[in-house]
């Protein structure tokens, strides 16, 4: 009896991977054959352009979009892809690959390398320097590539010898950082969070604001006058800002908390512990090197302790004590700190280092913070209002959301390229300040003061002690505060709402 031939095998998609990986990776590419894809949303995050720009014209081959879980990285991809075949790029040229649904990837030794040359022979039905040396280069987007042991080197030898043009996207930065180590010169990394408030205006309310910042705003932040610009602007935007960051303290910047705005609070609070800090835990972080396995329970304490010391500076003896309690174990501090760092690598949390001045590091714990409160709200289930009507009907939260409003600050610009940002402990006579940022040579003190009444003495004591020694070389500061319409006296201090400062990126 003659044996019976798998059909697709006649099919010229069918190639040398795996049966059913051809399959899986022919469905998520649609444009092949014609086929209509599924629409994706109107809706472009802010570094939409800017990456499909690199993706096709970028000085490096290859791109990495780097961010948390769930910020939007995959539709960003798909919106490119849509572009591109708006363009009238050949579907041919286009390979989507997502790592993190493809469990048939199991036994590939080069996953990267063996799906490529797959794609260029039966797919792009050319070499992909021939298709580049006739100005139409294939375009190869890549999601989560973290997932994939050694990716890394498989992207340098597919950019270095094949003129492909790629587009990378991972939720892990020590992986993606360690990958991007390997791959310098070859690589330009993109990083976004949750929503910024001029996206929620636009999401949520149909409202479009252009960034005062642009692709280049760090050579604009030295200058007093764009802080200036920036209160005025927020004032004249006062009613579409204020009701953005209404939205923003009621459910976060996660994409799917603005879109699904009418889901009862409990169920958005159990999606995000799911798919964003669950899956971080026992996905992102479950292996180590060489195949040991992390402690899931001492992951999920560490960041509820994140959570309960958000955009505070927190060390041993507030972590330690309380999770030996928690864990009935002896787990020291070493232990703990590694943990923060894995976290830190999700990029659900950030670490905000002590400031190096004259070479010498204070020795104090990182400020710690959160990519979005709402994570907070959902995994410890304590919302925490941050616009002045929900403090004002919960004035007892006050304490609590000054520190949250420090905690997205700090991680609002944490998030900002090639922006060097640390917190200023105190020293000696000198009083801490919350976050110092420098720019070149620059510097400009930043202090959180979250309150209704702003006493212009007292609440700038740090700001002023900073100003005054030249040797920080910081002309002015900015004093964030809860509300519009703070007046200092002192001509160096600027203060402007939480509010207008996010609005102005």
């Amino acid at each position: 009896m003659t044996p019976q031939t798998h059909p697709l095998e006649k099919n010229p998609l069918f190639g040398p991977l795996p049966l059913e990986l051809a399959q899986n990776i022919q469905s998520f590419n649609p444009w092949w054959t014609g086929a209509e894809a599924r629409r994706p949303p109107v809706f472009r995050r802010w570094p939409f352009p800017r990456m499909l720009r690199m993706l096709k014209q970028g000085m490096t081959p290859a791109t990495v979009l780097r961010g948390p879980r769930r910020v939007g990285k995959t539709v960003l991809l798909t919106q490119a892809i849509q572009a591109l075949l708006a363009e009238r790029v050949a579907g041919t040229r286009i390979l989507y690959v997502p790592f993190d649904e493809l469990p048939t990837l199991r036994g590939i030794q080069e996953p990267v390398l063996a799906i490529s040359r797959w794609f260029e022979a039966t797919v792009l039905g050319e070499s992909f320097n021939r298709a580049a040396n006739e100005n139409r280069p294939a375009f190869i987007l890549f999601d989560e590539v973290q997932n994939l042991d050694a990716w890394a080197p498989q992207i340098k030898n597919l950019v270095d010898n094949h003129g492909v043009r790629a587009l990378i996207t991972g939720s892990s930065s020590l992986r993606i950082e360690a990958g991007r180590d390997s791959l310098a010169g070859r690589v330009t990394t993109l990083e976004m969070g949750p929503l910024l408030l001029r996206e929620i205006a636009e999401l949520r309310f149909g409202v479009r604001r252009e960034s005062m910042w642009g692709d280049n705003g760090l050579d604009q932040l030295p200058a007093p006058e764009f802080w200036i610009d920036a209160v005025r602007r927020g004032k004249q935007d006062a009613d579409i800002r204020q009701r953005s960051f209404a939205a923003f303290s009621e459910r976060g910047g996660y994409p799917i908390a603005q879109e699904r705005h009418e889901t009862p609070w409990h169920e958005l609070a159990d999606y995000l512990n799911e798919t964003v800090i669950r899956r971080a835990i026992q996905h992102d972080l479950r292996m180590g090197p060489r195949g040991q396995k992390r402690d899931e329970r001492l992951l999920e304490e560490v960041f509820r302790l994140c959570c309960r010391y958000a955009g505070q500076v927190a060390g041993p003896a507030a972590f330690v004590p309380e999770i030996q309690q928690a864990l009935s174990a002896n787990i020291g501090w070493s232990r703990v700190l590694t943990y923060l760092r894995f976290l830190d690598g999700t990029l659900l949390v950030r670490l905000i280092q002590p400031i190096e001045l004259r070479l010498k590091r204070k020795k104090a714990p990182a400020k710690l913070c959160l990519s979005d409160h709402s994570l907070r709200a959902a995994w410890l289930q304590e919302s925490i209002p941050l616009d002045p009507e929900g403090l004002a009907k919960n004035p007892h939260l006050s304490d609590l959301a000054g520190r949250l409003a420090e905690s997205v600050l700090g991680y609002f610009l944490a998030s900002i390229p090639n922006l060097d940002l640390a917190h200023f402990p105190a020293r000696g006579p000198e009083p801490e300040v919350d976050f110092v940022v420098t720019i070149g040579t620059r510097r400009i003190p930043i202090e959180v003061k979250y309150r209704k009444r702003i006493d212009p003495m007292e609440d700038t004591l740090g700001l002023r002690a900073f100003l005054e020694k030249t040797v920080y070389n910081a002309p002015f500061g900015l004093l964030v505060t809860l509300d519009d319409d703070v007046h200092v006296p002192d001509p160096r201090i600027i203060p402007i709402s939480l509010s207008a400062f996010l609005w102005a990126r």
